[in-house]
Order: structure tokens, then C-alpha cells, then sequence
């Protein structure tokens, strides 16, 4: 019974996470996890308890790795692997577990800033890049010398900007580098004048100067790669770029470019069908998907603001990295909002894996805000803190008496007219003489309770009263998957 109905016991023990790559040899650890910068990073601040995160690909060389450094620094060394959430983020609730004092995180990274203030440096990893190839496919993708283009990278792409942008400076005259956005260290002063910092990247503006008037060049993905949707930072850079401004990648290994406002464009009318199926939703799950990254509190309050706003009910799920199986626990929520980092928030998901959408904030704002988009600027925001006040993106909600909660509005997906917020209606003074309504009426219900009489099977009865009361007895011993009574077989 055990083999033909459910896995045994210990394959749970068993099973291995992710895909582990190749371990690296011991001749090139030093290089490729560019240890000598972190043993400098432990002895600059003197820790003695330092937390090493690394990705589920990356486990394999943790071991080597924290030796390694133990024994250059003589400090103590944490591996931090399975992370409750996005392996991008900082852990720094799982640091503060492990009583670190500093954080070093390997592998692909978000960049947000954490919730806590921690020392923490990270080692993307160089990936080789070919220079000529790429400057090559450059010249072939922006024949005119004068137009404004900004070379971007996959993170581990990063280091071979400046000396790709060197070799195009002769000819080219509008050239910006972006770079990656690292936390300035703790106690630091921000330089000044202060880059635009957005995707996780600085950008060094001229006064007076805007980054919609660039076009964008790409370095990083691969010609292998089965689905390039699947590429996280690429898709919040698509969906954030000027739709405008031309966007074009390139393979680092080959030169291969592609022009990307075909993807663009489908990831753009994907965001806006989401939009409409969060117009016409009532009850809203909003997954908290993580705890390590700044402003998540607030995010939520506003997220829970916004959908009261708009007359919908909202309930918050702490449920770790959102599965289908999870999800499927709540069918009366017509949409989930996944508050997380950029990168967790488009993260790919099997098509049709979800019985209902997962959006990101954006989506929801988009969706319960009237006033939005903000006039002559209509973004696709992929970090939550955008939309926060203080942000030069935050847009308040219009006061209780706007026109802009009357509009009126049809849904693009059923047809049918939607109706004003319940406050809003009920706010409406009318004409109470001839519009009697009874004292006790139930005026709204809740959409949960409502669901749960729309099914046909409603659990069990509890026929209160009617049940003759008994004795307790003694029930079955063990484990479902094998009772003590059942035997061995």
C-alpha cells in the first residue's frame, strides 16, 4: 500500500533541492568567489561571526568555500542555504539567527535594501564576456553615432561595461554605464551629485538629463536557454524601459542580438490583463513574500488601504514561496498580490500552474488607485517602494468626494459595468422616502461567506441537538500511512 498510494518515509530525507552545478575546483576558488576581497571585507570590520549565503546551484562549493575562510581569517563561518523566501534577498533574519555580524551573499542578488542594518558585500561572479563580439553586435544595433544608449548587463556581465564602453567611445558620443546599485557600507555618505538608482542599478545622469531619453543595449542571457522569459532582471528592465526607446540584447559569448520589443510588448499585455482581472476581483490574497527587505510593512498597510478603497475585501497569507498547492487552499480569492523584491515578484511560473493570477503591486495600484498612472508618465513599477510615499512615483488616493471614484467603468473581460466601491454607494444620500429599506436588512455580506453558499458541498453538517451523546472511546494508534492495527502488509 505504502509504494502504490504515497512516496515512502525517508525519500523526503532523500530528495535533493534544486540543480546543483558542478563543484568547483579548489585551484579556482580564490577566483571565482573572489575571496581575498572578502577575507579584507572580515578583517576591515573585525567580525568574528560571518553568515555565507549562498544560492541552491552554489551549496555545492559552501563547504570549501566557508573552510577556506575560516581559516584565512580565523573567524567563524555560517552557510545559510534553503532560504524562506527568494535566494536574491539578504537573509538577514536568518544572519541575526546565527548571531552574525556581517553577511556575504553569492550569486544573483536583487539588491534591496535590507530591513536591517548589516554589513553585507556581494560577489556576483564574472562571467567572460567578448568584447569585440559585443561591440560589434553594437555598431549593428545603433548605426547613429549621436543617439542616446545606455549598455546594461545581467549582474555577473557587470564588470565588462566600462571596457566595452571604452571601445565605443571614439565613435559614440551619447554613452551612458549603468553599474550595480550596492548598499552603500554602513555610516557612509552618499556621493554627490547622487545617481538615479532604479532596477537595481545606478545610473550617472548629466544635469537636466532623463533616463526615458535612452535607448537601451543588453549584455548577458544565453543563445541555449530554452524560454528567455524566464530571466527575472531582464523582464523587470522591459517592462520599466521607456516603451518607446529601443531595447536590444546581446549574448556575452557570441554577439548574438536580439531586439526585444516583441517580448516587451507581451509582457507589457500580460501586465495589463492582470490589471483587469484585478479590477474585477473581490476578495484579494496578499502574500507576504518577504520579511528581510526594507518597507515591507508599509508596503502592506498600503496595499491593505488601497483594496478597502476600492470596496474589496483583502486578507493577508503568510504562507513562505508561493506554490500552486499553497494557493489552491483559498478558491475564494479571485487574485493574489505577491509582495516581494523585484526578482521574486516576476519570477517565472509554470503557465497555468496557478488556479488564479498572481500579481505584482504594481498591478493592484494600477487596478484600486483612480488617479493612476501619474500624468505624462505611466511606468511599470517593479519595486514596491515606488509606490510608497516619498517616492517620485507615489500617487495618492483621491479624496471621498472625487469625480474620479463615479467614472464609470466596464470590465474588458466580462463586459459588464462594474460597481462603485460599497462605501460609496452607501455614502450616497438618494432619495430615503422612496427608497424604504428595512432596519435589519444585511445590507452587505461578506464576498467569503458568499462564496462558501455558492458550492455545493459545504463541509459537514453539524447537526447540533440531534446526535445522541456517547461515551469517548479509544480511537487508532500511528500514522495514516500505516496504523498500528493494520499490520505490516
Amino acid at each position: 500500500m505504502e509504494s502504490t498510494f504515497s512516496s515512502p518515509a525517508e525519500a523526503a530525507l532523500q530528495r535533493e533541492v534544486g540543480v546543483p552545478a558542478l563543484p568547483t575546483p579548489l585551484a579556482d576558488l580564490d577566483r571565482v568567489y573572489e575571496l581575498e576581497r572578502i577575507v579584507g571585507f572580515v578583517r576591515d570590520l573585525g567580525c568574528q561571526r560571518v553568515a555565507l549565503q549562498f544560492p541552491d546551484q552554489l551549496l555545492g562549493d559552501a563547504g570549501a568555500v566557508a573552510a577556506r575562510l575560516e581559516e584565512t581569517t580565523g573567524s567563524k563561518m555560517f552557510i545559510l542555504g534553503d532560504t524562506a523566501y527568494g535566494s536574491c534577498c539578504v537573509d538577514v533574519l536568518g544572519a541575526e539567527q546565527a548571531g552574525a555580524q556581517a553577511l556575504v551573499h553569492f550569486g544573483p542578488a536583487c539588491l534591496s535594501p535590507p530591513a536591517r542594518p548589516l554589513p553585507v558585500v556581494f560577489v556576483l561572479g564574472e562571467r567572460p564576456v567578448s568584447l569585440e563580439l559585443c561591440a560589434k553586435a553594437f555598431e549593428a544595433q545603433n548605426p547613429d553615432p549621436k543617439a542616446p544608449v545606455v549598455l546594461l548587463s545581467e549582474p555577473a556581465c557587470a564588470h565588462a561595461l566600462e571596457a566595452l564602453a571604452t571601445l565605443l567611445r571614439p565613435r559614440y558620443l551619447d554613452l551612458l554605464v549603468s553599474s550595480p546599485a550596492f548598499p552603500l557600507p554602513v555610516g557612509s555618505l552618499s556621493p554627490e551629485p547622487k545617481p538615479l538608482e532604479r532596477f537595481g542599478r545606478r545610473f550617472p545622469l548629466a544635469p537636466g538629463r532623463r533616463l526615458e531619453e535612452y535607448g537601451a543595449f543588453y549584455v548577458g542571457g544565453s543563445e541555449a536557454s530554452p524560454d528567455p522569459d524566464l530571466d527575472p532582471d531582464l523582464s523587470r528592465l522591459l517592462l520599466g524601459w521607456a516603451p518607446g526607446q529601443p531595447f536590444s540584447s546581446c549574448c556575452p559569448d557570441t554577439g548574438h542580438t536580439q531586439d526585444e520589443g516583441v517580448r516587451a510588448e507581451k509582457l507589457r499585455a500580460r501586465r495589463r490583463y492582470l490589471v483587469e482581472r484585478a479590477r474585477d476581483a473581490r476578495v484579494v490574497g496578499l502574500l507576504a513574500g518577504t520579511l528581510g527587505v526594507a518597507q515591507h510593512r508599509e508596503a502592506l498597510a498600503h496595499l491593505r488601504n488601497l483594496t478597502d478603497s476600492a470596496g474589496k475585501r483583502s486578507y493577508v497569507l503568510a504562507l513562505g514561496r508561493p506554490t500552486p498547492a499553497k494557493l489552491a487552499n483559498f478558491p475564494e480569492v479571485d487574485v493574489f498580490v505577491l509582495l516581494a523584491c523585484p526578482l521574486g515578484t516576476l519570477a517565472p511560473h509554470p503557465s497555468g500552474s496557478f488556479f488564479r493570477p498572481v500579481l505584482a503591486p504594481c498591478e493592484l495600484e494600477a487596478a484600486c488607485n483612480p488617479a493612476w498612472p501619474p500624468p505624462g508618465l505611466a511606468p511599470h513599477l517593479t519595486h514596491y517602494a515606488d509606490l510608497l510615499p516619498g517616492s517620485p512615483f507615489h500617487v495618492p488616493l483621491p479624496p471621498p468626494e472625487s469625480e474620479l471614484w463615479d467614472t464609470p467603468d466596464v470590465s474588458l473581460i466580462t463586459g459588464d459595468l462594474r460597481p462603485p466601491p460599497a462605501w460609496k454607494s452607501s455614502g450616497d444620500p438618494g432619495c430615503p422616502a422612496l427608497t424604504p429599506r428595512p432596519q435589519l436588512e444585511l445590507v452587505e455580506s461578506s464576498p467569503a461567506a458568499l462564496f462558501l453558499s455558492s458550492r455545493s458541498w459545504q463541509g459537514l453538517e453539524p447537526r447540533l441537538g440531534q446526535t445522541p451523546v456517547t461515551e469517548a472511546v479509544s480511537g487508532r494508534r500511528g500514522i495514516a500511512i500505516a496504523y498500528e492495527d493494520e499490520g505490516s502488509s
